[in-house]
C-alpha cells in the first residue's frame, strides 16, 4: 500500500494520535484500499482511523468510523475472513485489529464504539452494542462496562450477574466488589466468590491466608456502607488504614463516611490528608467542598475550586464544586453545572429538588439524600409526605441518631406532633449523646414551650466539646428571650467569632441591640399549624421506637 499501516499503528502506540489520525485520512482515501477490491483493506484502514479519533476523545467521529469499518467487514468474503491475518505488524492486544485469523476483531471494535457512547452519555446506545458481543467472546473489561451499564439502566439482576463474573474471574476489582455490595449482596456471598482452585486457565486460587485477609475486610467495610451501618464501615476502614498508612483511597472512603454521620471535622482532617499526599486528586472533591462551604471556610474552598479547575475541569466532582462556590455568590449559572439538590432547594427551587434527592436515593440511599427530601418537602408543606420519607430512613437505619432526627422534623413542624417529635430527639441523643443537631432541634422545643430554663441547661452541657457557631447563636436567642441580654451578647460575639458569615448572628445582635436600648423589636411570626393524622405511620413509629 502507498500508506503503511503499520506505520500508523506506531504512531498510535507512541501516543502520536494527532499525528496518526492525519496520517490515517491518507490511508482511508489510499486506492489501494478501495472497497470493492480490497474491503477487508478498507476495514483495516477505517478500524485504524478510528482508533486515532477514540485516543484523542473525539468520540462522534470514532463511532462513525468504525461503524464504516464494520459495513465493509460484512463485505468481505467468508473465505478471506478466515484466511486473512491483521497487517499490522505489532500484535497490540487493545486494538480491535490485533485478531489472529480475521481482518479485525470485531467484537473489539463493539467496545469501543459502546464506550464511546458512555464517554457521550449514550448509555442505551451502548448497551445495545455491549449486548452485541457473545458471553464467551467477553473480556474482564467488556464485563465490567456491561455490568455498570446494567446498573444504570436499573436492570440489577443482570448486573449482579456480569459482576460477580468479573469477581470470579479476579477478585481484586474493588469497583465490582463495591457495585455488588451496593447492589445487596452479602460480605459472605462476595468472599465466596474468590477463586478457591486453579481453573483451565491456569489462574491460581485466591489466598485466603492473613496476607490476603485485608480484601475480605474490605469487602466487609463496603458491604457494612451498603447496609448503612456507617460505624461498622468506619471501624473497618480504620483496620484497614493502620496495615496501609498513608492509602488515599482508605482516607477518601472514610472522608466520605465521616461527612455523611457528621464528622465533619474529621473528614475534612482526612479530605486534606489525602490532597496533602496527593494534591491532584479530584475524587470525593465535591464532597470536601460541600463540608468547607459548611464551615465558612470560603479561602479553602476558593483554593480547592481553583485547583480542581487545573486538574481536570471536565469532571463532575469539578462541577458539583464550583457550584458550590457559586451559589455561595447567589450565581444561578452554577445549575448549569450541577443539579445538586441542596443548590435547588437553597435557590428555591423545591420541585427540583424533590426529583434531584429521589435520584441520588436510587443511585446510592444515604442518610442525606433522605434529609434532602425530607427538608424539601418541609419547604414544600407537604408534611405527610415528609413523614413518609423520614419513616423510610428509619426503616432502612434503625441505629443511626441522624435517621430518628430527620423523624422529629417532620414531626416538629406541627404543633400538634411536638410531643413525638420531642420523644424522637431524646431517643436520638439516647443513641448519639453528642449528636449536637438533636440537641439543638429539641432545645428549639423546649423554647416554643417556654421551657427556657430546660433549653439553656441543655445547650450549656455541649460548650465544652462543641465550638460551634449555631450553638451559640441558639443560646443567645434563648438569652435575649429571658432578657439576659448580657449573656446573649457574649454568645451572639462568640458564634461570629468562629463564623463571620453566619446570617443569624448578625440578624439577632441587630435585634439585641434594639432589646439594649430599650426598644420593643419586632415579635417573630407565628407559624401556622399543619396538623396532619396518620395512624398507620404512627403504630409504625412507635414499634420502631
Amino acid at each position: 500500500m502507498e500508506v503503511p499501516k503499520d506505520q500508523i499503528a506506531t504512531l498510535l502506540e507512541h501516543g502520536l494520535y494527532n499525528s496518526a489520525q492525519m496520517l490515517g485520512c491518507f490511508l482511508v482515501s489510499s486506492p489501494a484500499a478501495n472497497a470493492e477490491s480490497a474491503p477487508h483493506l478498507k476495514t483495516e484502514s477505517l478500524v485504524i482511523l478510528g482508533d486515532s479519533f477514540f485516543r484523542e476523545r473525539e468520540y462522534r467521529r470514532a463511532i462513525h468510523t468504525y461503524k464504516q469499518a464494520l459495513q465493509y467487514y460484512k463485505m468481505i468474503p467468508k473465505q478471506n475472513m478466515t484466511s486473512s491475518r491483521s497487517l499490522l505488524s505489532s500484535n497490540r492486544s487493545s486494538s480491535p485489529n490485533s485478531c489472529n485469523g480475521s481482518v479485525i476483531n470485531e467484537n473489539e471494535v463493539k467496545f469501543r464504539i459502546a464506550s464511546s457512547h458512555c464517554f457521550l452519555n449514550e448509555n442505551k446506545a451502548a448497551l445495545v452494542e455491549m449486548e452485541g458481543i457473545p458471553s464467551k467472546a467477553r473480556n474482564l473489561a467488556m464485563n465490567l462496562l456491561l455490568g455498570k451499564l446494567y446498573r444504570v439502566s436499573k436492570h440489577s439482576r443482570a448486573a449482579v450477574s456480569i459482576y460477580k463474573e468479573c469477581i470470579r474471574h479476579c477478585p481484586y476489582i474493588l469497583e465490582a466488589i463495591t457495585a455488588l455490595a451496593e447492589l445487596g449482596s452479602t460480605a459472605k456471598d462476595i468472599i465466596s466468590l474468590f477463586p478457591q482452585t486453579p481453573n483451565r486457565s491456569g489462574r491460581a486460587p485466591f489466598d485466603h491466608t492473613d496476607s490476603s485477609r485485608w480484601l475480605q475486610r474490605y469487602v466487609e467495610a463496603q458491604c457494612c456502607m451498603a447496609s448503612n451501618d456507617y460505624k461498622g464501615g468506619l471501624d473497618l476502614f480504620a483496620d484497614l488504614l493502620q496495615r496501609f498508612p498513608n492509602n488515599t483511597h482508605l482516607l477518601l472512603e472514610m472522608a466520605k463516611v465521616e461527612a455523611i454521620i457528621g464528622k465533619n471535622e474529621e473528614a475534612i482532617m482526612n479530605f486534606e490528608k489525602a490532597r496533602s499526599i496527593d494534591p491532584y486528586i479530584v475524587t470525593y472533591m465535591d464532597e470536601y467542598a460541600m463540608l468547607l462551604k459548611l464551615k465558612s471556610d470560603y479561602p479553602k474552598l476558593n483554593k480547592l475550586v481553583h485547583d480542581l479547575l487545573n486538574v481536570d475541569p471536565a469532571r463532575p466532582e469539578v462541577f458539583v464544586a464550583l457550584s458550590v462556590l457559586w451559589e455561595r455568590k447567589d450565581d444561578k449559572k452554577s445549575l448549569q453545572y450541577a443539579e445538586q439538590g441542596n443548590l435547588l432547594l437553597t435557590m428555591k427551587r423545591a420541585e427540583a429538588a424533590v426529583s434531584a434527592f429521589r435520584a441520588a436515593q436510587e443511585l446510592r440511599p444515604d442518610i442525606r439524600s433522605y434529609q434532602g427530601l425530607v427538608h424539601t418537602y418541609l419547604a414544600l408543606s407537604k408534611i405527610k409526605e415528609a413523614l413518609h420519607a423520614s419513616r423510610e430512613a428509619m426503616k432502612a437505619m434503625p441505629q443511626l441518631a441522624k435517621a430518628l432526627k430527620l423523624v422529629g422534623d417532620a414531626h416538629a413542624s406541627t404543633s400538634g406532633g411536638r410531643e413525638k417529635a420531642k420523644k424522637f430527639y431524646e431517643s436520638a441523643l439516647r443513641l448519639e449523646p453528642g449528636y449536637l443537631g438533636a440537641a439543638l432541634a429539641l432545645a428549639e422545643l423546649h423554647v416554643i414551650d417556654g421551657r427556657n430554663g430546660d433549653a439553656i441547661s441543655l445547650l450549656e452541657r455541649y460548650l465544652k466539646d462543641w465550638a460551634d457557631d449555631s450553638l451559640h447563636v441558639k443560646l443567645a436567642q434563648v438569652f435575649a428571650a429571658t432578657n439576659r441580654l448580657q449573656e446573649a451578647l457574649s454568645h451572639y460575639q462568640a458564634a461570629l467569632r468562629l463564623n463571620t458569615q453566619n446570617e443569624a448572628a448578625k440578624r439577632g445582635l441587630e435585634r439585641l441591640e434594639k432589646q439594649m436600648k430599650g426598644m420593643d423589636p419586632d415579635a417573630p411570626e407565628e407559624d401556622e399549624d399543619n396538623d396532619v393524622e396518620d395512624a398507620d405511620g404512627d403504630q409504625d413509629e412507635t414499634e420502631l421506637l
